[in-house]
């Protein structure tokens, strides 16, 4: 990488921010303003930067876009699953970027009927995104969002299945997705608070009424919760939910009734979680109540849904945690994880046999999948591991045998998952406890202080980054690059616990679990400190700028995408999406002590003048989930203040979101980019 080029300096014009008698200066608080022409010309001249310090790679991640997309197939389609009485399909063709979406009625032999091609529907548009199909239960009609800025503000829309035509009117600033009546003319749909982005309305939309007349159904007025709906798997019931980072509250309605009023199941009770599932003229109730830190089972009368009339079914557990549940006619399937590992266990109702499915090491994922049907005895669920491409199987829960439906196919001819290595060791973090690493690398790979390795991590609001197969990850993997996962507090992969150790007062085991991780893949000599490598996005994005600022010594480069590294200032904004309801998560920092805990770690606050890794920055213009300025202000402040001579570099999609690139293919392109970054820094750019 060529060091002679001057990178763009963004002007300095201070802002004063005051707060519990703490004076904050920030000096590139002027980004955060999209519409003015400056930052657009400043994050262009960061593009310019990035391109021409990274110009002497264009050839290779040409390469590695057309490897990574060679091993893909791109004639594909999904498994079949059926839904009253037609058999659905997700396809993609050579050559499109955009998934078909096709139905075939009775029998798989039937013709085939496109409901969707979004490969059309996208052809104007440089971002294309469609959610949230929802079929009415006379299958004549299909609702769908669709968001052409990457910003999740969906537009509704209603197809007539029947005569091929897509209704005139449509509904702005919806999360996309919608649920029918059972009178085939009623949908329910959420709406967004067009500043906050925050999901806070249901409304009632009848087919053929003009927009402007829907009718509001609730309203979410506390600023901490989102509102969503959805039907039941039984038909039954239209549901209405309330939730924030650790309350949820439910209202129900007869599907049949859609004029009536909801009832609520359970009023909200701060730190109360639950979720409901009908079945027959009961509810099962997945909760935390009575001090279930790892949640249990319970069931109550469909007609007295109080917490007071709720009984066990699956008693709490310290060891186990209880993720979820699928309702069969004669079985009741429960998700669970154990040592942080993914458990499917098996129940019959009559309760006459009881098993888990076998799996049989520690680098892998199950979970239930598509199970719309009730009277079947078959179970859908996927499997994949480290090295093992992703599957598709249908389990006989009566017989016990199982059919592979489909296995992901790795294109090429040189994968073959014997060569490559995958393990779970264990690292110990400050204050004793034992942190779990998922590894692989191919099995010619030797583990000393000169092989290179990458460390990824979440660990943020109890999501668990389990161990997955990738086929993009190996363009590193057979260049020689180890490839980690930290499963650091803050995710849940050893319970409930581990996720609340790792939030609010709490939040630095995230940050000091992770660099105890990389101490111990250095002290163990998988690699070493001018090899190591470490990437995170998102709020992953934010622990990856907390690290830099702890121990930049002990990486040679990382990558944050859409990194979340502003974080006082973002939380101290309630107009800023997702904020108020973030707090059960940071803490609210109109609050001194949690304030004063977040400025000790918020990567922005922290920047000093010292050395920091060779760093690559990635962000999306419309990102509604991290905005954008927030790397964008970092990567200023670091080129004021950091003392070395590392590569910084800035990657901003203009005309994209949180999640980057839209099409099925273009998003390879950044990881082409952010694999050519890594693989350069190595010298392994071929």
């Amino acid at each position: 990488m060529s060091k002679d080029i001057t990178p763009p300096k963004a002007k300095i014009k201070p802002k004063r921010l005051k707060i519990h008698n703490d004076l904050r200066i920030d000096d590139y608080y002027w980004l955060n303003d999209r519409e003015n022409p400056e930052v657009i010309e400043y994050l262009e001249q960061e593009n310019t930067y990035c391109d021409a310090m990274l110009a002497h790679t264009k050839d290779f991640q040409t390469n590695l876009f057309k490897e990574m997309k060679a091993r893909i197939k791109e004639d594909d389609e999904s498994v079949p699953y059926k839904f009253n009485g037609y058999w659905y399909i997700v396809k993609f063709e050579k050559g499109k970027d955009y998934p078909i979406y096709t139905r075939k009625k009775e029998t798989l032999k039937a013709k085939e009927e496109i409901l969707l091609d979004c490969n059309e529907m996208a052809k104007d548009y440089s971002y294309f995104k469609l959610v949230g199909i929802s079929i009415s239960p006379n299958n004549d009609l299909v609702s769908f969002g669709i968001d052409t800025v990457g910003r999740r503000q969906y537009t509704l829309h209603i197809k007539n299945l029947v005569t091929g035509k897509t209704y005139k009117d449509t509904i702005k600033n919806t999360t996309g997705g919608a649920t029918w009546a059972n009178d085939n003319k009623t949908l329910f749909y959420t709406s967004k608070n067009e500043h906050t982005l925050r999901s806070d309305k249901i409304f009632k939309h009848i087919l053929g009424n003009a927009v402007k007349n829907d009718v509001l159904t609730f309203s979410e007025d506390d600023d901490t919760f989102g509102t969503t709906v959805y039907k039941t798997k039984s038909k039954k019931y239209i549901v209405i939910a309330s939730y924030s980072t650790l309350t949820t509250e439910y209202q129900i309605l007869n599907a049949n009734n859609p004029e009536g009023e909801f009832k609520i199941f359970q009023p909200r009770v701060r730190g109360l979680e639950y979720s409901i599932n009908h079945y027959k003229n009961e509810f099962f109730i997945v909760t935390n109540a009575d001090n279930a830190t790892n949640f249990k089972l319970m069931k109550t009368c469909e007609d007295a849904t109080e917490i007071s009339k709720w009984e066990d079914v699956i008693a709490h557990r310290e060891d186990v945690l209880l993720e979820g549940i699928d309702i069969f006619k004669d079985f009741l399937v429960i998700t669970e994880r154990r040592n942080g590992l993914n458990e499917i266990r098996i129940r019959r109702w009559d309760n006459s046999e009881e098993y888990y499915l076998p799996f049989d090491n520690e680098t892998y994922t199950a979970y239930t999948t598509t199970n719309i049907d009730f009277d079947t005895t078959i179970l859908r669920y996927g499997y994949n591991s480290l090295k093992t491409p992703s599957s598709i199987i249908d389990f006989d829960m009566v017989t016990k045998t199982k059919e592979i439906k489909k296995e992901q196919e790795v294109l090429g001819g040189t994968f073959k998952k014997e060569n490559y290595i995958s393990e779970r060791v264990w690292a110990t973090a400050q204050d004793g406890t034992k942190i779990p690493i998922s590894l692989i690398y191919h099995r010619d790979t030797k583990k000393d202080k000169s092989t290179p390795l990458l460390l990824y991590a979440y660990g943020s609001y109890g999501s668990t980054i389990d161990p997955y197969f990738s086929t993009i990850r190996l363009s590193l993997l057979d260049r020689g690059f180890i490839y980690a996962i930290a499963h650091v507090r803050g995710g849940e992969y050893l319970g409930r616990h581990w996720y609340e150790n790792g939030r609010l007062l709490q939040k630095i085991n995230t940050f000091t679990d992770f660099i105890e991780c990389s101490k111990f893949l250095i002290e163990s000599q998988y690699t070493s400190a001018k090899h190591h490598y470490a990437m995170g996005g998102s709020a992953g994005g934010l622990l990856i700028g907390v690290i830099v600022n702890l121990a930049p010594e002990l990486y040679n480069g990382v990558i944050t995408q859409v990194p979340f590294v502003d974080i006082i200032t973002t939380m101290l904004d309630e107009n800023i999406p997702l904020t108020t309801g973030e707090y059960d998560e940071w803490g609210n920092p109109n609050d001194k002590e949690y304030y004063d805990y977040i400025k000790s770690y918020s990567p922005y606050d922290n920047v000093e003048e010292k050395n920091y890794p060779n760093l690559l920055i990635t962000t999306g213009l419309h990102d509604s989930q991290v905005q954008y300025w927030e790397p964008a202000k970092w990567i200023a402040k670091l080129r004021t203040l950091k003392k070395d001579n590392n590569i910084l570099l800035l990657k901003t999609n203009m005309e994209a979101g949180h999640a980057g690139a839209s099409g099925r293919f273009e998003a390879l392109k950044e990881d082409a980019l952010e694999y050519a970054f890594l693989l350069d820094l190595e010298g392994k750019n071929k």
